[in-house]
C-alpha cells in the first residue's frame, strides 16, 4: 500500500488545501453545504494532480534512475510496473469525472467553470511534463498558475468570490515554493556534478535574488490583502496584526533556504520547521478569532 501512496504523492495533497481559502476568508467554514462543496473539490483536485504525477514519473523514468533520491520513487525503483501505473492513472482520470458528475447532480448547480478549471490545470501540467517544465522561468509560472487554479477552483464550486489580492498572493507565494525548488535542485547539482535540463536557465545567485524579490512581493501583498476595503469590512481591523506571523514564517523559510541551505523541497520544510508549524497554527487560530468571534 505504501508504494501506491507514494505513487499518488499522497503528502504532496496539502497543496490541494488552496481550495478551501474562499470558504475559510468568506467566514463560512461552519456552513455545512459549502464545506461539502469544498470537499468534493479538494478530492478532485487531488486525484487530477495524482494523475499528473503519474504521468510525469512516468516520463522521467530514465532520468529519475539516476537521481539520488527520485530513484526510490515506485516506478523508477521498479516496485510499480508500468503497466501499473498507467491502469491507476486511468482509474484516477475516470474517478474525476464521475466525482465532478456526482457533485453536479447533488449540489443542483452546472458547475462547468469548476470542470474547465480541473480540464485546464491537467492540459497545463500535461505541457509542463512533456516541454515546459525544461522551459526555465515558464516553468516556475506554471507551477504558481497551478496553485492559483486551486483558489479558482474553491471560489467557483461554492460561488464565492475571491479578493484579487488574495489571487495575486496566492501567485506569488506559489512562485517562493516554486523557486525554493528550483534552487535545491541546484545545490544537490553542485554536489552530485549531475544536472538537468530544466535547471540551464537558472543558477543559485538568479535563484536567490529571485527568492527574495518574491517575498519581499508576498509581504506586500499580503498587507495590501488586509488593508483592502472588503477585508476591513468583513473583518475586525486588528486583523492587519496578523502580517506579523506572515514576515515571521518568509524569513524563516529564507533563513532555512539561504543560512543553512536546506535544500530539500519547500513542502519538506514546512513539515519539519517546527518554528514555521507554529506560526501557521497562530496564524489560522488568529484568523478563526477576526472571522468567527469578532464580536
Amino acid at each position: 500500500m505504501k508504494k501506491y501512496l507514494k505513487l499518488l504523492r499522497v503528502e504532496q495533497w496539502v497543496k490541494n488545501l488552496f481550495v478551501f481559502v474562499p470558504l475559510f476568508f468568506s467566514g463560512n467554514i461552519t456552513n455545512l453545504d459549502l464545506l461539502t462543496k469544498s470537499i468534493f473539490a479538494f478530492i478532485i483536485f487531488s486525484f487530477a494532480a495524482s494523475v499528473v504525477y503519474i504521468l510525469n514519473d512516468y516520463n522521467d523514468i530514465e532520468a529519475d534512475r539516476k537521481h539520488p533520491e527520485k530513484r526510490r520513487r515506485p516506478l523508477a525503483s521498479g516496485a510499480i510496473s508500468k503497466s501499473t501505473a498507467i491502469g491507476i492513472l486511468i482509474g484516477l482520470l475516470i474517478a474525476d469525472f464521475a466525482f465532478v458528475g456526482f457533485a453536479q447532480l447533488y449540489f443542483h448547480q452546472p458547475l462547468w467553470k469548476f470542470g474547465a478549471i480541473i480540464a485546464f490545470y491537467v492540459l497545463m501540467n500535461l505541457a509542463y511534463t512533456f516541454r515546459l517544465k525544461h522551459v526555465p522561468i515558464i516553468d516556475i509560472f506554471i507551477i504558481a498558475i497551478g496553485f492559483v487554479l486551486r483558489v479558482l477552483a474553491g471560489g467557483y464550486i461554492t460561488g464565492i468570490s475571491i479578493s484579487q489580492w488574495a489571487i495575486l498572493l496566492t501567485f506569488v507565494l506559489a512562485l517562493v515554493l516554486a523557486i525554493g525548488k528550483r534552487r535545491g535542485e541546484l545545490i544537490n547539482a553542485q554536489v552530485s556534478g549531475k544536472t538537468r535540463k530544466a535547471l540551464d536557465g537558472y543558477n543559485v545567485q538568479f535563484a536567490d535574488i529571485a527568492l527574495s524579490i518574491s517575498i519581499t512581493l508576498a509581504i506586500v501583498c499580503y498587507l495590501m490583502f488586509t488593508l483592502s476595503p472588503e477585508v476591513q469590512a468583513r473583518f475586525h481591523q486588528r486583523v492587519f496584526y496578523t502580517v506579523v506571523f506572515v514576515v515571521f514564517a518568509l524569513l524563516r523559510y529564507l533563513q532555512q533556504t539561504l543560512v543553512y541551505n536546506r535544500t530539500e523541497s519547500p513542502t519538506k520544510i514546512v513539515y519539519r520547521d517546527r518554528y514555521i508549524q507554529v506560526t501557521l497554527l497562530l496564524w489560522v487560530a488568529t484568523f478563526l478569532i477576526q472571522i468567527y468571534f469578532k464580536k
